[in-house]
């Protein structure tokens, strides 16, 4: 390959170097742009203008970005707005969260982090990254070591497509077991991911839960599947009534709170409703699935009476 090539008087060239300028957050000025490629500055304004009229055909709004003239500094740069583009606070949010929830593998976890850190422009990059720094070098991956994305992907698929689906699963006693099922959602709780499923040979009414990253040989069967639609699973519904991921049929429990904090009582049990109070005491009816909820209610001690 030859790489003394001159590119200068290539607009094509030109256009793709200013628009990379822009997009890595760079001020262009006409008179800088005019010297590095030899050209008039008449010759970098249209060809500011072709880019303006390109990301305009392309679907984009003065409302999502633009190209936009900073009188101070003389200028040109790029505008995206919050509806397009994460800002460096909600970039740094998540990343917290990614941390935190130990949910992918290291490998995963730092192409999430690189592709998050890439929605920051480069002068605030350093300053988030150094934010991240130690929790994400003394990260601590979950003892499963899997990666999850790929699967994660395919059973959104399923679930899209209604389709039954079959796997090789493995208990939490090592047991592994062929499973079909009617895949309904994907969830993330304690710092797993979790498919909500329906046996496919209808032998249970409520929906079974299995972690995703015990699932393997996982294929569709081609065939569909249909809920009827009094009872279509909803999954926000589903959260609400289940705690630790245990699944089972859903019951009602009633017990009584004797803690600090009724607050932290309602956050874990979102249909929890205060039926009494006396004396700071206070009783509590919710609804819930299986019997997660009991160990729920064995952590809290003597602040939790069950009736």
């Amino acid at each position: 390959m030859n790489t003394s090539l001159d590119y200068n008087g290539n607009k094509g060239f030109r256009l793709l170097s200013m628009y990379e300028g822009l997009n890595k957050g760079e001020l262009l000025c006409k008179r800088d742009l005019a010297e590095k490629f030899g050209v008039a500055q008449k010759t970098i304004q249209r060809d500011i203008e072709d880019l303006r009229a390109y990301l305009s055909e392309n679907h984009y709004t003065e409302n999502e970005v633009a190209i936009k003239y900073d009188k101070t500094r003389k200028g040109y740069f790029l505008v995206r707005f919050e509806r397009e583009w994460l800002t460096n606070e909600e970039v740094m949010a998540i990343l917290k969260i990614l941390l935190e929830s130990r949910a992918f593998c290291k490998e995963e976890l730092n192409r999430l982090i690189n592709k998050l850190l890439n929605q920051v422009v480069p002068n605030d990059r350093k300053k988030v990254e150094q934010i991240i720094k130690n929790e994400q070098l003394y990260y601590e991956p979950l003892k499963h070591g899997k990666k999850l994305l790929s699967i994660l992907w395919e059973l959104s698929q399923l679930i899209l497509n209604c389709e039954i689906t079959k796997f090789t699963y493995t208990r939490q006693d090592g047991i592994m077991k062929e499973r079909e099922v009617k895949p309904v959602a994907i969830m993330f709780s304690e710092y797993y991911f979790y498919l909500i499923a329906y046996m496919a040979d209808g032998s249970k009414d409520f929906p079974t839960v299995f972690r995703i990253d015990r699932i393997n040989d996982l294929e569709g069967t081609k065939q569909q599947f249909n809920i009827p639609y009094k009872d279509k699973f909803n999954d926000g519904e589903f959260r609400k009534r289940v705690q630790f991921m245990y699944s089972g049929e859903l019951r009602k429990v009633k017990f009584e709170f004797l803690g600090p904090s009724i607050e932290a009582v309602l956050d874990k049990l979102p249909t929890a409703e205060i039926i009494a109070q006396q004396n700071g005491v206070y009783t509590i009816s919710a609804e819930v699935y299986g019997n997660g909820i009991n160990m729920w209610l064995r952590s809290q001690g003597d602040m939790v009476k069950e009736i």
